[in-house]
């Protein structure tokens, strides 16, 4: 099948009781049971719940996986996927990963004895020599956030595998329509759904989906113990953003290739961050492990206030963290999604005072681009 069919009916089976379409919102914390051991596979929706079920299938099928698990957060999600990870142990991480995550890894993990070294994964021989005896898992996000960085996947596979270590993708970016990342032998895929999978800014959530049975049981095990389960109707929002995906990612692709066509063109514009435009460093990469660029653009501005000058003049765009959802929003990073980071290391990654992020939305793509224009044209 299709992308757009998979999209639409995996996991999404009519209900057998009503023969709805719709995959119903199973609201309940417990199972009647026939008897002592005899009930119909579920027990607890800690545990089990039909719709987070089907939402997990749906999922996993649109990556190309066996399994799919769903939590309350992505940070949830990638929290239960470091427990494949114990004290003692390293881990890499691209040095440009979101901040959410570098404070989860710096602050509270790193606590408990796992090392963790960050290099610039879009340079494999970075990863290569970054590996130690005890490097058992190597985490990319590719385009990285936001300074929209491409780390060459099956690359960094081949080199992780012959050290014996798992590969991660934050895949969230991308999301399945334009990336799959287990085709370059990544073997654990991470998504927020609050992003591109729900589409609509009304859902926190995360996922994480992989093929290897053992590593499956144990995240399962993770998920039912720590108990950071998605809701029943979280997982139906999301169910419900997933048959759109791939209209929606279409028009993000072409709403962002033309905005960032303007925004490299424009005279206040500095510096473009984009891997659909031929400045790219890594846009042939890009083009070969993509199927389009996406709605992520970022760009910088040269100074902090010119940056408040745009995000606070825009009219139409929203001034919001997050990505993802139908309308464009449009945010800074060094305050907002990566403050957590060092001031010397934003630096160092080009996350400067001056760069602004923006999330492309569905308007329509001339009114994005004259809202942004007017805010561009507000800077002395």
């Amino acid at each position: 099948m299709g992308f757009a069919t998979t999209a639409i009916h995996a996991g999404n089976e009519p209900d057998p009781t009503t023969g709805s379409v719709t995959v119903p919102i199973y609201q309940t914390s417990t199972y009647a049971q026939d008897g002592l051991g005899r009930h119909k596979g579920y027990e607890y929706a800690r545990t089990q719940n039909p719709t987070r079920h089907a939402l997990e299938r749906n999922i996993a099928a649109l990556e190309g996986a066996r399994f799919g698990y769903a939590f309350a957060s992505g940070m949830a999600a990638i929290d239960a996927t470091m427990r494949l990870v114990k004290a003692g142990e390293h881990v890499i991480v691209s040095d440009n990963t979101y901040g959410g995550t570098y404070r989860l890894f710096s602050r509270i993990l790193a606590g408990y004895g796992v090392e963790f070294t960050y290099v610039d994964t879009s340079e494999v021989s970075n990863v290569e020599a970054a590996i130690k005896t005890n490097t058992t898992m190597v985490f990319v996000e590719t385009p990285t956030n936001p300074v929209m960085i491409v780390t060459d996947l099956q690359a960094v596979a081949e080199v992780a595998h012959r050290a014996g270590a798992r590969v991660v993708c934050d895949n969230t970016f991308m999301s399945p329509y334009l990336q799959q990342p287990l085709e370059f032998g990544v073997d654990i895929v991470v998504h927020s759904t609050t992003k591109y999978l729900n589409g609509h800014s009304d859902s926190v959530g995360g996922v994480v989906v992989l093929n290897d049975e053992q590593d499956a049981e144990w995240l399962a095990f993770v998920q039912n113990g720590a108990g950071a389960i998605l809701s029943p109707f979280d997982s139906w929002l999301v169910l419900r953003g997933t048959k759109t995906l791939a209209v929606r990612m279409e028009q993000h692709d072409r709403s962002g290739r033309a905005v960032a066509a303007f925004l490299e063109e424009h005279p206040k514009v500095e510096k473009l961050y984009y891997p659909g435009s031929l400045s790219h460093r890594q846009h042939d990469l890009a083009k070969r492990q993509q199927r389009g660029f996406g709605g992520m653009v970022a760009f910088d501005l040269g100074s902090l206030d010119n940056a408040r000058t745009v995000l606070e003049s825009v009219r139409m765009c929203t001034l919001a963290e997050s990505l993802g959802g139908v309308e464009s929003l449009i945010s800074h990073p060094a305050t907002m999604t990566h403050a957590s980071v060092l001031p010397e290391t934003r630096d160092r990654l080009g996350i400067t005072d001056g760069l602004v992020r923006i999330s492309v939305g569905l308007e329509d793509t001339d009114d994005i681009i004259a809202d942004l224009d007017q805010a561009l044209n507000k800077i002395a």
